[in-house]
């Protein structure tokens, strides 16, 4: 009940920052006119729910449109849309990891636009080449630890993903589940990509001996090193970085020194939505600072990936957190192959596929 009132508190206070007359003027009046006429829209967020609160109130201020939202996980809201195969529940989709977008685009369930602010987009490699999909945010893939745990343990921080294969660590690590988190599948590729198919899901297998439960959510790990429960966690560091500013000055984040991969938070038009105009609109909002400068206040410390926005002012106490530091990921393969690399995963774990992979 209280972390409710908080983030409810948050995105009130957050609103009450933003103009009740917000200018709009940058935005095509056709489009708006033909999204006010759709009279609403529907999101699914896989950002974290104050994000995703703050980014809808505020788009159905600017706009006079009604919104209505739910927060699921990225592997949610993907399994939502399959099985309603083509006939949506939701007009977009809003944040969350984008391996999921792109399995999802490859089966027809996401439908291409292209968007006018998208020439705002700062890489080629931030959007979908076809419109399926258009990058907001960029996240490095880390370890989030314990400093005050790993000390009364005698031990030292993991530097790369080599270590946490280490004796040392069996029991303390945390990681999220490929089947409900996005965050998981990222880590799936990103093995892969970087060890080769067969060597990255023998690596995974031989991590698995380590870890203590896998999330529901991407960002489950973090919510857990600051108070203890988890001593390592695997994840996006914005979000270390989100309960370091809560507090928990006991976290330490290490981008590891083997390489790392990164997230592009995406949003997307589903298929055969009800209101294609205001979901057309919201792609165009989604990339305008209007939405993507909220997200600092909202306590979402990603990278922003258009050129007319303003960074999150609390990134510039985490110089270390360099969006240089990652491999050259391979969109197109993860585009392709994560189901089959995710497939080829649970097969190798075998009966070792148990109750550690949580999805409430």
């Amino acid at each position: 009940m209280k972390k409710t009132l908080g983030i409810l508190l948050a995105v009130v206070m957050l609103l009450c920052s933003v103009s009740a007359f917000a200018d709009v003027s940058d935005f095509d009046p056709e489009l708006i006119k033909a999204a006010q006429e759709d009279g609403e829209l529907i999101v699914y967020g896989s950002c974290e729910e104050p994000y995703l609160i703050a980014a809808c109130k505020h788009f159905e201020e600017m706009f006079g449109i009604k919104v209505s939202y739910q927060r699921l996980s990225t592997g949610e809201v993907q399994a939502k849309i399959n099985n309603e195969n083509g006939d949506p529940s939701a007009d977009v989709w809003f944040g969350g990891t984008n391996d999921p977008y792109n399995e999802s685009a490859a089966a027809g369930l996401l439908m291409a636009y292209e968007a006018k602010n998208a020439s705002h987009l700062t890489k080629p490699y931030y959007r979908d080449a076809e419109g399926y999909w258009y990058g907001i945010y960029q996240g490095i893939l880390g370890f989030m630890v314990n400093k005050d745990e790993l000390a009364r343990l005698g031990l030292e921080a993991p530097k790369s993903w080599a270590d946490l294969l280490k004796d040392e660590y069996k029991g303390l690590i945390w990681l999220s589940n490929p089947n409900t988190a996005g965050t998981a599948k990222l880590v799936i590729n990103t093995m892969v990509q970087m060890k080769g198919h067969d060597e990255g899901i023998g690596f995974l297998v031989e991590l698995d001996k380590n870890i203590a439960q896998y999330t529901k959510s991407g960002s489950g790990p973090s919510k857990n090193v600051g108070i203890g429960q988890c001593t390592i966690g695997i994840g996006f560091l914005h979000d270390g970085v989100y309960q370091i500013l809560q507090g928990y000055d006991n976290i330490g984040l290490i981008i590891p020194e083997d390489g790392t991969s990164f997230e592009i938070g995406s949003t997307a038009i589903f298929e055969g939505c009800k209101h294609e105009n205001a979901a057309k609109l919201w792609i165009e909002y989604a990339l305008s600072p209007d939405c993507v400068e909220l997200a600092d206040d909202a306590g979402s410390y990603q990278f922003l990936v258009i050129d007319n926005a303003e960074m999150p002012a609390a990134l510039a106490a985490f110089p270390e957190l360099d969006p240089s530091k990652t491999i050259d990921y391979d969109f197109a393969d993860a585009k392709a192959n994560t189901s089959k690399y995710v497939a080829d995963y649970f097969d190798a774990l075998g009966a070792a596929a148990d109750s550690r992979f949580k999805t409430e």
